[in-house]
């Protein structure tokens, strides 16, 4: 039987988990993930993506990845207070609140809302995975 090599496109069962069990993602119940071996550096965490080489159809196998390997490490830098006042009238900020920020020179991130008071919101844009391990238990479903 065949082994997943560098250019084969793969399909592959994941849950991702945290060091402490807490499931953040799973393609269990769903179609299996499906990836073409190097070429998905910009959507895959490069040591899931090497895990799955050298492995057949049907076997499985288990990853820790370092937040460093994963995403990096959480930015205190990419964490901002902003006044209330300055939010539209249309949106009702609270804790969880997803938003997208524009900057001055138009480019647009992802941030969520981990504080309100009074006077202020405070927007974290890390990833929400950033600093934190992660584990992943991988199936090879198929090579095709």
């Amino acid at each position: 039987m065949a082994k997943a090599k560098a250019g084969d496109t793969v399909k592959v069962h994941y849950t991702g988990k945290l060091n402490d069990g807490t499931v953040f993602d799973t393609s269990s119940g769903h179609e299996p993930l499906e990836f073409e071996i190097g070429k998905s550096k910009s959507t895959l965490i490069p040591a899931f993506e090497q895990t799955v080489v050298g492995m057949k159809p049907g076997e499985s196998r288990t990853v820790n990845i370092a937040s460093n390997e994963a995403y990096g490490p959480h930015q205190e830098e990419m964490v901002a207070s902003v006044e209330k006042n300055k939010f539209p009238d249309t949106i009702n900020p609270y804790v969880g609140l997803e938003l997208e920020v524009c900057q001055q020179d138009g480019r647009v991130f992802p941030a969520k809302i981990t504080n309100v008071s009074e006077q202020s919101v405070t927007l974290d844009a890390n990833h929400p995975l950033a600093g934190k391990d992660l584990v992943f238990d991988i199936e090879l479903v198929e090579i095709t």
